[in-house]
């Protein structure tokens, strides 16, 4: 039977050959559906392929999110391909960790061009597709950076902003269509590029100031995506949801407080 007629649900994933997006992608195939990986990390495409090896209801492709030509592409793909799109989680990102002052306007556009061009690209490209379904869903990720202010990231933090008021621009319109589009928040998250650029000194600062007192794992931000994608999210529409353990709700105080208790204990 073509893979077209097959009327098993697809998520479409952006950054999703590793990492946070790897995860939501078998998220998606372990809860049945067809999965969709794009990346533009020739390594990280390598290995997930090998990974998935000739799994049918995977498709990996090479796309760059800032470029129209590669989004067009894979949207005619995964339509040949697969024949729908039912879920886009716009997962791709990248960083630049610097002092305002030291950050190059050629880094700046870097950063916007992916996490959020990328983002408006994908989803008005992908939206044709997600409007012939029922209950379709986008999901956009952004970071607890685009709610709170943190150091060495104005680039990023400005794009996941942004990301987060196009999620609600693309709710109102979307939405009266058909299609929900919300926000996940991540916090720090126990992935292979935390690893990379979390000195023990910044590891420390978040889990003074995370009430949960450690960092998120993948799974974790993955069952959020799900949620939001799912039948049982079908009223959620606009949002965001900071995955992040009560860093967002957390003011002073909090390694004090955990002093004092361990004082009186």
């Amino acid at each position: 039977m073509s893979k077209v007629l097959n009327d098993k649900p697809v998520a479409v994933v952006t950054g999703g050959a590793r990492g946070i997006g790897l995860e939501i992608g078998q998220w998606f195939l372990r809860h049945g559906r067809r999965v969709v990986l794009l990346d533009r990390d020739a390594a990280a495409l390598d290995a997930a392929t090998t990974e998935f090896g000739q799994n049918p209801d995977v498709l990996i492709l090479n796309c760059d999110v800032s470029r129209p030509e590669d989004v067009e592409r894979a949207v005619a793909t995964v339509r040949s391909t697969f024949g729908r799109a039912d879920s886009l989680v716009n997962n791709a990102g990248v960083a630049v960790f610097k002092p305002v002052l030291q950050t190059s306007f050629a880094e700046w556009r870097d950063v916007m061009s992916t996490n959020l061009d990328g983002a408006f690209l994908c989803s008005q490209l992908f939206a044709p597709l997600l409007l012939e379904q029922q209950g379709a869903a986008i999901v956009n990720i952004a970071s607890i950076s685009a709610l709170r202010a943190s150091t060495l990231r104005v680039a990023y933090g400005t794009s996941k902003a942004a990301l987060v008021h196009l999620t609600r621009q693309l709710a109102v319109e979307l939405g009266d269509a058909g299609v929900r589009v919300n926000t996940v928040c991540p916090g720090p998250v126990e992935t292979e590029m935390a690893k990379l650029v979390h000195s023990v000194a910044i590891r420390s600062d978040y889990y003074d100031a995370i009430p949960q007192g450690r960092y998120g794992t993948v799974e974790e931000i993955a069952n959020a995506v799900g949620f939001l994608c799912s039948a049982e999210a079908s009223f959620i529409n606009g949002q965001f949801i900071a995955v992040d353990g009560g860093f967002d709700a957390a003011g002073v105080g909090l390694p004090t407080l955990r002093r004092t208790q361990a004082q009186a204990a």
